[in-house]
C-alpha cells in the first residue's frame, strides 16, 4: 500500500495547529499532529520540506522501518521538531493500517486493558473562594481527578490560572499562547509561591475531603531543593501528583527531591525520546512519565518509553492540554486503553471551532474518556473549515525575576 501524496494543514480555530494528512493509492488517509505550540511553523516546514518528499512511494504498512528511517536517515536526532514531525507521520500511518483493518487503533496495539480512561481536569483561581468554585464546576462536568493551579499573592499573572489578566491581555481559557507579534512578560517569586501553595492544598482538602484526587503543576520553576521543600510541604494534602516540579533534563536532581519527599512525581512534558528518561525510569525517580505523544515520536515511540516504565512500576500520565489537537489527543487515548501501565490522562476540552475542524468520535462521560470504536484514530479533518482559520502568530509568555533576570516559565 504506497504512500500517494502528503499535505501539512496549518489551521487557526481557537489556536494554531499543524496536521499532516497522508492519502495512499487506494485513497485511504491518516492524520497526524505536529503542534508545537509557539512554533508550529518550524515543525511545518520540517515536514513539508524534509518529510513529505521522502514519504512518496513508500509502503505506508511498513510503520517502524519509516520511523527509524526519519530518526536515524537525518543524522541530526532529537529535538522537539525533529520528534513533532516523526510523531505526525507514525500516527498518521498507525492511522491509515487501523482503517485498512477495519478496527479502532487500540485493537492494533493488543486490544483494550481497561474499560475507559480516567481524565482530570484543568481547577484554577485568583484567590481560594474562586478555585473552590472552579473545583465545583469540574466536578460538575464529570471530573474525578482534578489539578489545582493558582494565582500567588505577590505575582502578577502566573501559569495555568484561567482569565488572569497579564501584560498580553486576558488567556484564552487556559491556553497562555497569546496572538501577538512579541511573547508576554510576566513576573516571577519562588520563595512567595511556596509560601502560599500549602494554604491552597489545605483549603481544598477542607471543602472537598480526603478521596479526590488532587494534581499540581510546578511547570518547572523550582531548583531541586525548592521542589523538594515543596513536594515535603504537600505530602498532608495526598497529591496525585506534583508535575515538573524542576528542570528535569538535568536528571540527577530528582534525586534529591526524592530524598525529601514522598509526593508522586510527574515529568515529561518537554522531552522528546526514551534517552531523556534513562536515569528517571531505572532509578524509579519518578511515578508517571508525561510526555504527548505528539512530542515524543508518534505512538511507536511513546509505546516503548510506556513499557520500559512499567518493568520499574511506573505509569502513564500522557500530556493533553489544548496545544494537543483531537488527532494527537486521540492517539494518546488509543495508546491510554491499550497499555497496561495506564496512570492517568490529562483532559482540556477544545473549543467549538476545532470541534469544527477535527471531527471526533471520542467520547467523555462520568469522569472517563474512551476513543470510540470507529475504524483508525477515529478523528476526521474538514478541509474546507480548516481553510477558514489560517494562521495566527502566537507566543507563549516568559518569566523574570523582580531583579529582570530571565527565569523559567
Amino acid at each position: 500500500m504506497k504512500i500517494k501524496s502528503a499535505e501539512v494543514i496549518v489551521s487557526s480555530p481557537d489556536r494554531n495547529f499543524v496536521t499532516l494528512q497522508i492519502t495512499t493509492e487506494d485513497g485511504l488517509t491518516g492524520l497526524g499532529d505536529a503542534t508545537l505550540n509557539g512554533r508550529e511553523l518550524a515543525a511545518a516546514a520540517y515536514l513539508e520540506h524534509h518529510v513529505v518528499p521522502l514519504l512518496i512511494g513508500r509502503d505506508a504498512h511498513r510503520i517502524e522501518d519509516t520511523w527509524q528511517f526519519l530518526y536515524r536517515g537525518a543524522y541530526w536526532r532529537r529535538g522537539p521538531v525533529t520528534m513533532a514531525a516523526i510523531a505526525a507521520v507514525d500516527v498518521a500511518l498507525w492511522d491509515i493500517k487501523a482503517k485498512a483493518a477495519g478496527m479502532p487503533l487500540y485493537q492494533l496495539l493488543g486490544g483494550a486493558s481497561r474499560d475507559g480512561i480516567r481524565a482530570y481536569g484543568h481547577a484554577s483561581g485568583r484567590d481560594i473562594p474562586e478555585i473552590l468554585d472552579s473545583v465545583r464546576e469540574h466536578l460538575e462536568l464529570g471530573y474525578k481527578a482534578i489539578r489545582i493551579q493558582t494565582a500567588v499573592p505577590g505575582i502578577d499573572a502566573v501559569y495555568g490560572v484561567a482569565a488572569q489578566p497579564s501584560a498580553g491581555g486576558t488567556r484564552y481559557d487556559y491556553e497562555p499562547a497569546q496572538r501577538a507579534a512579541l511573547p508576554a512578560e510576566e513576573d516571577w517569586d519562588t520563595r512567595a509561591y511556596l509560601r502560599h501553595i500549602p494554604t491552597v492544598f489545605e483549603a481544598v482538602r477542607n471543602e472537598f475531603g480526603p478521596e479526590l484526587p488532587l494534581l499540581h503543576d510546578g511547570h518547572h520553576r523550582m531548583t531541586p531543593i525548592e521542589a523538594a521543600r515543596l513536594g515535603k510541604s504537600l505530602e498532608p494534602y495526598d497529591l496525585f501528583w506534583l508535575e515538573d516540579c524542576t528542570p528535569a533534563e538535568n536528571q540527577d536532581a530528582l534525586r534529591l527531591v526524592r530524598q525529601h519527599t514522598t509526593t508522586p512525581l510527574a515529568i515529561g512534558e518537554v522531552f522528546n525520546t526514551v534517552f531523556d528518561y534513562q536515569t528517571l525510569i531505572r532509578e524509579q525517580l519518578i511515578d508517571y512519565v508525561r510526555s504527548a505523544v505528539t512530542h515524543t515520536g508518534g505512538i511507536s515511540a511513546m509505546k516503548k518509553i510506556l513499557d520500559y516504565a512499567a518493568q520499574y512500576q511506573i505509569k502513564s500520565g500522557i500530556h493533553g492540554p489544548t496545544d494537543i489537537s483531537p488527532v494527537g489527543m486521540a492517539a494518546a487515548l488509543h495508546l491510554d486503553l491499550a497499555i497496561h501501565n495506564f496512570g492517568i490522562q490529562e483532559y482540556m476540552r477544545h473549543g467549538d471551532l476545532t470541534n469544527e475542524v477535527f471531527q471526533q468520535s471520542f467520547s467523555f462521560k462520568d469522569g472517563y474518556l474512551h476513543p470510540g470504536e470507529q475504524p483508525g484514530l477515529g478523528v476526521e479533518l474538514d478541509l474546507d473549515a480548516a481553510a477558514a482559520h489560517p494562521y495566527t502568530p502566537a507566543y507563549l509568555p516568559f518569566n523574570r525575576l523582580k531583579d529582570g533576570t530571565i527565569h523559567d516559565w
